[in-house]
Parts: C-alpha cells; structure tokens; sequence
C-alpha cells in the first residue's frame, strides 16, 4: 500500500475483521484450555519483561491514522511490535501505512476497545499500560481461571464482568457471545455461582430500596412528575397506590413503600428477567436502553446485568423447557404478554472476574481493572 493514501472502506473493514477474528473463537474462557493458555502466555511475556518490556507511546500519536506522518509513529510502530500486533517489517518509520492501521485495530479488539484504527485515549492509555503490569494480570488470572475451571457443568453461562460480555458454554465450546452491562464501581455485581431456573416475560420492576434511596428520591426532588412519566407505581404494606403527592421527598419516608415499575416499553428490564438464586437479588435482563451495548465502559447498572440480543440467549436457556420451541420467545416479546416460566434442567451461570486470558493462537486479552481486585492481588472469591 502507498503510505501516503487513505485505505478504503472496505479495507478497513478487512483490518477490523481480521482483528476481531483473532479474538473470537471457540475457546471458552473459563475453562482449562484457557489455563493451559495462560501458561503458554506467562512464558513468552517473562522473558519480555526481564529485558525491559515496551516503551512508551508519547502523546503526539493522540488521533493519529491511516495516512498520517507525525513524530511518535516509529513508537508506536515498535510498541505494536512488541506485542505481535504487527508483523515484523524491514524498516520502521513516521508514517501510519496499511499494515499499522491492521496491527492496531487487533491491539484495540485485544483489549476490548472500539476497533477504529485510531489513537483515541482509551487506546493510547492502555497502550502505554506496563508489560510488567500486564504479566502480573496474566499470573493472577491464571490462578483464577485454575480455581473455577475445576467443577463446570456442560453447559454453562459465564459474566465475564472487566469484559462486560457473556459467554454461553455447551461440549466445551463457546455457543454465542453478549455483550453485557454490568455493575458501577459503586455497586458492583456480585462474583457468584448459581442456576437459572426461571425466565419472567414482560415483568413488573420492583425497585430495590438502594435504589429508591440513592435515585429515586433524588430524581424527584429534580422533577415531581419522574414516577408517572416512568409509570412507576408506589404500593402500601396492603399492595393500595400512593399518591407521589403524600409522601415528603425531602426525607427518606419513601423507603417505607413499595415502588413497582409496570410492564412495557419503558421497563427497566425491557421485556424479560433471567433468575438464579443469590443473595445478592441481581439478575440478568433485557433493556430499553440498547445503544449502551456500543459503548467501550459498559458499567453502568446497580449491580444486575443487561444482556444485548437477550431474545437469542433467553431461546438457549429454554431449548429443553416444554413449549419453547424457537420462535416462541419472539412471540412472547411480540406480544407483551406476562408470563413466569420455569427452567427444565437449570442452567449453571458464574459471574467471574477474568482480566486476563488467551486463546490457542497466543492472541492475549486484556481488561482494565475496573474493581481493582487486581491491584489487591484477589484471586479467591465468595461465591
């Protein structure tokens, strides 16, 4: 390619499949495969790191693309380098040509970035994030993954949650991904292990007391009409509405009430929650607010998980449930009818905390360390 043009489109579209591609296979990523992975991977980064590891990428790369010539490309080529994002070359210089373009849109895909061949923030800071910090993350997930991988059912669901993504599990073999919503920092979801053994078309929202406590009132004092535009209903102890009107919103009297979101387009679990026991009450649900499965940091829910394209992974998890042949659960959706089904043969689901994992082909992922259990060395949790 000529160094000084602008790729196509669909040149760019071949880079960015190529970089998702290698990423994307079968392997699950809670299992032994991804344990044996992470050995292979440890041992080619410890060696890296004793001579040094990568250098910095400056500032100057910042937007830099296809068809730019500015100081700090030959870094950033070499840090590309160093990572095999980027095939070995006879010379490096200042100019982004095609083969950059490719190589940093597999870093991008690697760390769960949005694959645009450009050097936004997020790229260039985990660009510069130490290779001695990346094979700490390696070690430790490596126990993590060793820990878990030693009791699955065959069919299983994992919340990957510093990915935001699930993984759906049957022989061993990924099925089909998700991507997810999960928990802020301030209300994290739970690590657990459970089973899904009820599905709730087109549900009422009852609104947990956190939540009434650190949203609900706040957003009515910003606007006393927020619970009827939301058709949110407010119950007494006998299940009687209450008027918004009687409660004083510049206290906490509202915790003593019930708050019930009714079915329907403005639901916060959209059209259907996904059950398993926990203490926790989190679950995993559809939602109206689909454009934040697009987002780069998809953590932004009270602790649940929202699932994007729940239609398909809902049909999964009913495939033995009598009546629920595929195509149902659109009608269901379709429809808006309420209705409470139980799950033959529950489904195993872990919510896991993996930062860290690599597939057969050597391709390393990476995650920030959005609860800092990394920083904190945690390997074991409660489950």
């Amino acid at each position: 390619m000529n160094q000084g043009r602008t790729l196509t489109d669909a040149e760019r579209e071949a880079n960015s499949a190529a970089a998702i591609q290698a990423i994307d296979t079968v392997e699950p990523i809670l299992s032994y495969d991804t344990a044996n992975n992470l050995q292979m991977a440890i041992a080619q980064y410890e060696p890296f790191v004793m001579a040094g590891g990568w250098e910095q990428v400056p500032q100057e790369t910042y937007g830099v693309t296809m068809g730019v010539r500015r100081d700090g490309v030959v870094q950033l080529k070499r840090r590309l380098l160093s990572s095999a994002d980027m095939a070995m070359v006879d010379q490096v210089d200042e100019a982004f040509d095609g083969p950059t373009d490719g190589a940093l849109r597999r870093f991008q895909a690697r760390h769960g970035l949005q694959v645009n061949g450009q050097v936004d923030e997020p790229t260039w800071y985990a660009l510069n994030v130490p290779a001695e910090a990346r094979l700490h993350q390696l070690r430790l997930n490596l126990l993590r993954v060793q820990a878990m991988a030693r009791a699955l059912a065959d069919r299983y669901v994992v919340v990957n949650i510093p990915a935001a993504f699930i993984e759906v599990v049957e022989g061993g073999m990924v099925q089909r991904r998700h991507t997810a919503v999960v928990g802020r920092i301030d209300r994290q979801t739970p690590i657990l292990k459970s089973r899904i053994h009820q599905i709730n078309f087109n549900p009422f929202w009852n609104v947990p007391v956190s939540i009434i406590r650190r949203d609900l009132i706040k957003y009515m004092n910003e606007n006393p009409n927020y619970l009827t535009e939301q058709k949110i209903r407010i119950l007494d102890g006998n299940g009687q509405e209450v008027q918004p009107s009687s409660i004083n919103w510049q206290t906490e009297e509202a915790v003593n009430y019930r708050f019930r979101q009714d079915p329907g387009p403005l639901n916060s679990m959209g059209n259907v929650k996904i059950n398993f026991h926990n203490p926790h009450a989190v679950y995993l649900h559809d939602t109206p607010t689909k454009g934040l499965f697009g987002d780069n940091a998809r953590f932004l829910s009270s602790g649940c998980v929202r699932v994007d394209q729940v239609q398909d992974f809902v049909s999964w998890v009913l495939r033995d449930t009598s009546g629920w042949a595929s195509g149902e659960v659109g009608n269901v959706f379709a429809t808006g009818e309420r209705k409470d089904v139980d799950v033959r043969n529950p489904v195993e689901i872990h919510t896991t905390y993996i930062s860290a994992w690599a597939n057969r082909d050597g391709v390393v992922s990476f995650r920030d360390d959005v609860y800092e259990f990394d920083m904190a060395g945690k390997v074991a949790f409660e489950t």
